[in-house]
């Protein structure tokens, strides 16, 4: 067959000569910010490498902290610096309260009805609503404490026990699964705890879905290419939501059976699903799977990291934790407010690695930022990683240095976004709503790592790697492998940690 004169080929053909000549005069028509030269069709994805927060960082080195791109057909503007953060969250925040809805999300969240991604709306108000006064209030997180500590408590006597034979651990993975066990008992009142390997299918799930829901499809961006799945994220998203789906179900099933067997009777304790069946049935589920337990494991990981680089850091917080502990007990999350240097190095590891390091958003109408016109439906990067490091804000912005958090340090806000010169959580109206919670369970697990044992790169020591993977949140390129040593007799450690 002679395709060059088959008509509905011509035509295509004519459309994508078309495209370059379609972008110059939207270019005309709106005053666009500053854009790099872009390709026929592709448009900039040629310039996005592996890890793209890095590479749209190193663009807005030459551009300018607020430039636009064009990702295939999609128009899209990145912001770089806390002030044009600022102008996002606070000014433009209605008009950036969406976020993008991309394959992945759309397989993977039901067509965005979950949380993190739903419409901003009455549904999307509600839901918040319903996550600040039940799900993450004050009240709630505190009837959860003692199990917390209890998941704590075992973590840290498997730690011991694989100290003791000088076993090296994937401290990620055993970190995963303390705040999956968090994460599950608070939400559905059951425990991963691994003999069926359960724990590990659910570290999968955790890994695998904000993995993909991080990757840069190209079917999102160029029309024609959406249905070939041509990198075969597609295959690999529907096999995610089957697994994902059918884990889902059974808890749902199994929780639904509970609370018939226990109609009749009082309940004195609810977990989060619990709460959520009796507002109605619902499927929020994921949302506190995925949220509760990557982003925590993460803060965790890198922070004990650069502490293990940093000794003298390290000998800091331990001296700070024996202080305040007296050496005879484990500390304890009522300890953290007495524990200045502990919550600095965990602020300072939110700004060099948050966990989302590029917060995707979605403009729902025309607006102007910076004298800069933003047509409805442009794809916003807010590049949280670069921010944290930008040398306009911060003195020696590549330096781990917690000492810039404490009272009398030169260091900014702190973790909370309100001044965006750092936003680990987000800003605005789609800001985490689990931030409290999951800083509970990052500041008290990296205090009892430190207070409990030394640690070691496995392999003859050394610095820990510090390479970045690609993804929704911050992976790290390689596992921490560690030895831990105890530091103390920890049986006598009171409350005992062996139970």
């Amino acid at each position: 067959m002679d395709y060059l004169n088959n008509p509905y080929v011509s035509l295509i053909l004519s459309l994508l000569a078309l495209l370059p000549f379609i972008h110059l005069l939207r270019h005309r028509r709106h005053r666009l910010p500053p854009s790099p030269t872009g390709l026929p069709i592709v448009g900039h994805l040629h310039l996005l490498s592996g890890i793209p927060h890095r590479s749209l960082h190193q663009l807005s080195l030459r551009l300018g902290p607020l430039f636009s791109l064009r990702l295939g057909a999609i128009p899209c503007v990145v912001a770089s610096s806390a002030a044009t953060a600022a102008k996002f969250f606070k000014t433009h925040d209605t008009s950036f309260s969406n976020r993008p809805n991309t394959i992945a999300v759309s397989v993977l969240t039901y067509g965005s009805s979950n949380f993190s991604f739903a419409p901003y709306g009455a549904f999307w108000r509600f839901t918040k609503r319903l996550y600040m006064t039940e799900l993450f209030s004050s009240r709630t997180l505190s009837q959860f404490r003692p199990l917390r500590r209890d998941e704590l408590r075992q973590l840290l006597s498997e730690l011991h026990a694989k100290g003791k034979q000088g076993v090296a651990v994937d401290v990620g993975a055993e970190l995963t699964r303390l705040t999956n066990n968090v994460t599950t008992r608070m939400a559905v009142s059951r425990r991963c705890s691994g003999t069926d390997g359960e724990a590990d299918e659910m570290r999968r799930l955790v890994l695998e879905t904000t993995g993909l829901l991080g990757k840069f499809n190209v079917g999102d961006y160029v029309w024609f290419l959406r249905g070939l799945d041509l990198q075969g994220l597609g295959r690999r998203l529907k096999d995610l939501h089957r697994r994902f789906d059918g884990m889902l179900e059974k808890i749902m099933k199994e929780k639904e059976e509970e609370r018939r067997q226990r109609k009749e009777e009082v309940v004195k304790a609810k977990d989060l699903l619990d709460i959520l069946m009796d507002i109605y049935e619902d499927e929020h589920a994921e949302d506190i799977f995925t949220g509760g337990t990557d982003n925590t494991s993460l803060t965790v990981q890198w922070a004990l990291a650069e502490l293990i680089n940093h000794p003298p850091a390290m000998e800091k917080a331990k001296a700070e934790l024996d202080a305040v502990t007296g050496g005879r007990r484990l500390v304890d999350e009522p300890d953290i407010p007495h524990l200045p240097y502990l919550q600095a190095v965990i602020t300072e590891t939110l700004r060099l690695h948050p966990p989302t390091p590029l917060i995707p958003r979605e403009s729902s109408d025309d607006c102007t930022v910076d004298g800069f016109d933003i047509p409805a439906r442009t794809r916003l990067f807010i590049n949280a990683w670069a921010i944290g490091r930008d040398p306009e804000v911060w003195h020696r912005p590549l330096d781990f240095s917690p000492e810039r958090f404490l009272p009398d340090g030169d260091g900014a806000s702190g973790a909370k976004g309100n001044q965006f010169q750092m936003i680990p959580f987000g800003g605005g109206k789609r800001g985490c709503p689990g931030m409290t919670a999951a800083m509970q369970i990052v500041q008290s697990t990296l205090a009892a790592l430190i207070q409990c044992f030394e640690w070691e790169i496995a392999g003859g020591g050394g610095p820990a790697d510090m390479g970045e993977e690609p993804g929704l949140t911050l992976q790290r390129a390689t596992p921490l492998m560690c030895v831990p040593a105890a530091r103390m007799d920890l049986a006598a450690l009171s409350p005992g940690i062996f139970v």
